[in-house]
């Protein structure tokens, strides 16, 4: 029986049962990582907070650092939700995401162990500022060139000293209206979308 009383249903788990089990896995993941330091995060550890098997995890993500990734595009999904064409609704989704407690401690992480990591810091590096970048240049004018060069500079400035505050701890996670005040500052500074 599960945790809440209910018996477990025997065969193939429908796309929500799968998509809530995967959630679930990155959630303890993500907790794991946080806490412990992706080095020291075993599969069993997550399988375990996780209350799955190993044979689940492998199934989901291949080997830990799938998982790692997996954790990492989820921020990266989680900033895309945004269902608007405007670069300020989509720079304060990012900011949100970025700077909530969860991101700021993967950040954190990857920045303790990317030197032991290389390959996994590369990984980061691409499913996370590279995907932002993208997803910035998805809504700013001009050839596909031009809107990279003036997206990343956008995500540069979006992160900047805010977020370097954050990751030492000098600065509480931004509420929706601080969030939104500095992204349209960061808009505004570049003069992007006016």
């Amino acid at each position: 029986m599960s945790a809440s009383g209910e018996r477990r249903k025997r065969g193939r788990p429908t796309e929500a049962e799968r998509l809530t089990r995967r959630d679930h896995i990155l959630d303890a993941a993500l907790q794991a990582f946080i806490s412990r330091g992706y080095g020291a995060v075993t599969i069993d550890e997550v399988a375990l907070a996780a209350q799955v098997t190993k044979r689940t995890i492998y199934s989901y993500f291949g080997d830990k650092a799938g998982i790692f990734t997996a954790v990492i595009e989820r921020f990266r999904a989680a900033a895309a939700e945004v269902q608007s064409d405007n670069i300020v609704d989509t720079a304060t989704r990012i900011v949100e995401v970025l700077f909530s407690d969860a991101a700021v401690g993967m950040h954190r992480l990857m920045i303790a162990e990317a030197s032991q990591f290389p390959d996994l810091a590369a990984g980061f590096y691409e499913s996370g500022p590279r995907g932002y970048v993208a997803l910035l240049a998805e809504h700013l004018p001009g050839d596909r060139a031009e809107r990279e060069v003036v997206a990343e500079a956008l995500f540069g400035v979006l992160l900047g000293e805010p977020h370097r505050r954050r990751l030492l701890g000098l600065q509480s996670e931004p509420d929706p209206a601080v969030a939104r005040a500095h992204a349209e500052r960061a808009r505004a500074l570049l003069r992007v979308g006016e």
